[in-house]
């Protein structure tokens, strides 16, 4: 049997500013554009201009309005895969179709081998697997490879299409395993946290913290439950309560 390659030690994910994300959807936009608008698409979509449309996303953008004592705030939280250390989408799958590269850590589909069972789109508790109709198989975010590791793109171009597409600046990619890189800088600098850590997936991607604006942000659990809330509005919360 082949042995696997050493593992690198590298961790290639994306940091994602909450605080200057505008919602405007054109990481989602360039995302399913680069992956599935040129001939023989890899995402495709079931009666799009019809009455119940639908398709395979990669990459989506939910709004939260956080209300309190002072002016509402909308929250913008981009959703995409997070590349898990500890993937659980790995490791229930039958197959072995679902597997994360020794070399950089990224989370992949080989998808002559995905049977379409649907395990690891339950397993994940991101919601980061979504089903295309038309091949019958599990997709997910690449980090966009394609691009990443394409030597005949100027190196501007070498960046996940959410990244380079954004208007804000509020994505960023890079190595997270090293401490000295502009995103490992950047996540320490500004505290940014992992998404609800309390799963023990160890997901590579990082969030940063809203910052404060004139008025204080109040804590969402003390909005509308006094109970600790779960899943990603209790995470939110402690993630705004550090500010």
């Amino acid at each position: 049997m082949t042995s696997l390659p050493p593992r690198t030690g590298r961790a290639l994910g994306l940091v994602i500013d909450l605080d200057i994300c505008v919602g405007c959807h054109a990481c989602a936009v360039a995302c399913k554009e680069w992956n599935g608008a040129a001939p023989g698409a890899v995402l495709s979509d079931q009666d799009p201009w019809g009455a119940d449309p639908a398709g395979a996303w990669l990459n989506r953008v939910h709004s939260y309005e956080v209300t309190g004592d002072g002016p509402p705030r909308v929250v913008h939280f981009p959703r995409s895969c997070l590349h898990c250390a500890d993937a659980p989408c790995v490791t229930v799958c039958p197959t072995g179709a679902s597997y994360k590269r020794v070399e950089d850590g990224i989370v992949l589909v080989e998808e002559d081998w995905c049977i379409g069972c649907g395990l690891c789109a339950w397993a994940c508790p991101y919601g980061a697997r979504e089903m295309d109709r038309a091949s019958g198989v599990m997709k997910k975010c690449t980090l966009c490879i394609d691009r990443i590791e394409n030597p005949t793109l100027p190196e501007e171009d070498r960046i996940p299409a959410c990244v380079r597409s954004c208007p804000t600046g509020a994505r960023h990619f890079g190595d997270l395993a090293n401490p000295d890189s502009d995103v490992s800088r950047l996540v320490a600098a500004r505290g940014g946290v992992a998404l609800m850590p309390e799963l023990g997936t160890r997901p590579t991607n990082r969030y940063l913290p809203p910052r404060p604006r004139d008025a204080p942000m109040p804590r969402l659990a003390e909005l509308a439950d006094p109970a600790p809330r779960d899943g990603f509005l209790g995470w939110l919360d402690r993630a705004l309560a550090r500010l």
